[in-house]
């Protein structure tokens, strides 16, 4: 385990450009980086991972002047650059991630031999300085078994993947706690690949209209990762609830409720029980949705990893405001709920 001290990340950025792998913190979730023009390394990641080959990986940069190294942002529209432009001025360093042409110098697997790339440029100074200090573009995807909860802070990492891996920098808990926002503009509309960090309101605040459906002849697994019916799953069975004053109590089960109000509600129709596990991911301070929604996000892994190790018969999971984050909230509660059907 690695500190974020300058000299750890010179060692991490060392070990990258010799084809190694070192996991280290972003806003978002730790990433699992590779030197993104290396192929043994992509192949490497693919592999500690267990991931599918047709799963791309997400190009992380350090400077928005270094998009050219990994997309060739001239096959654009002229409206399309306008709308980069924008988004980069406003979004990026964030947790953005710009689906592009590629540039020919990118391994085709690190974009599941797609023309496109997807590019992410991180807000998280340990990210920059490692990028920075390594090849200048770092292929991550999340520093995780593939489908499994993603990692928010290096113990996460360190309990999944341990000794397969040959660094990892601690740089403390992720700020925002779910994936970035994957965002197509080599269409038009753009269209919204995955929910994350950065609200569709306020992409759309910006650029205007972004289509939120995936087209029915596409294969969005392909074009951008996170989407595969069940992901960020734990290994309890995960049932998801619009609302749970319903749900009967159950000692053997696990409840995460969205706030303290709704437990309260619950509570009410299920006392006396004893036993039992129950969890709220917002502490109820915030008034607002939208600062409940950013606490949520923030918490949602940290209490799946820790409800995961309870060895319970279920998780009960209400549902987020389905309002800025709360959107990416309940796409991830969504795909890890498929995975017990």
């Amino acid at each position: 385990m690695l500190t974020s001290s300058d000299e750890d990340i010179r060692i991490a950025a060392d070990a990258i450009k010799a084809g190694r792998l070192a996991a280290f913190p972003t806003e978002t979730v730790y990433g699992l980086g590779g030197d993104a023009f290396n192929g043994s390394a992509l192949a490497r990641i693919f592999e500690v991972k267990r991931r599918p080959r047709f799963d791309p990986l997400i190009i992380h940069i350090a400077d928005a002047s270094a998009l050219d190294m990994v997309a060739d942002v001239g096959k654009l529209s002229s409206p399309a650059r306008k709308k980069l432009g924008a988004l980069c001025q406003n979004l990026w360093p964030g947790p953005l991630t710009v689906v592009l042409p590629k540039q020919r110098s990118v391994p085709l697997l690190a974009t599941s031999g797609l023309p496109s790339v997807a590019v992410r440029f991180p807000a998280h100074p340990v990210a920059q300085k490692l990028i920075r200090y390594s090849t200048g573009a770092v292929a991550a995807p999340s520093a995780n078994p593939f489908g499994y909860l993603s990692p928010t802070n290096a113990i996460h990492v360190q309990e999944q993947l341990g000794s397969r891996i040959d660094f990892i920098i601690d740089g403390g808990r992720s700020s925002i706690g779910v994936e970035s926002t994957v965002l197509d503009i080599t269409e038009e509309p753009p269209c919204l690949l995955r929910p994350g960090g950065i609200p569709r309101e306020v992409i759309e605040a910006l650029i205007g209209h972004v289509d939120a459906d995936i087209p029915p002849d596409s294969d969005p697994a392909r074009r951008t990762p996170g989407q595969l019916p069940s992901h960020y799953a734990p290994r309890t069975p995960l049932f998801l609830h619009n609302t749970m004053p319903d749900i009967s109590f159950n000692p053997d089960e696990v409840y995460l409720f969205f706030d303290e109000e709704t437990l309260c509600l619950w509570n009410m129709r299920n006392v006396p029980h004893t036993g039992g596990h129950i969890f709220t991911l917002t502490s109820g301070r915030d008034k607002k949705s939208v600062d409940k929604n950013l606490e949520a996000a923030a918490n949602l892994f940290d209490i799946l990893h820790i409800i995961d190790k309870i060895n319970a018969s279920a998780i009960h999971v209400q549902k987020a405001p389905d309002s800025g984050l709360g959107t990416a909230i309940n796409d991830r509660l969504t795909r890890a709920a498929a995975k017990r059907t």
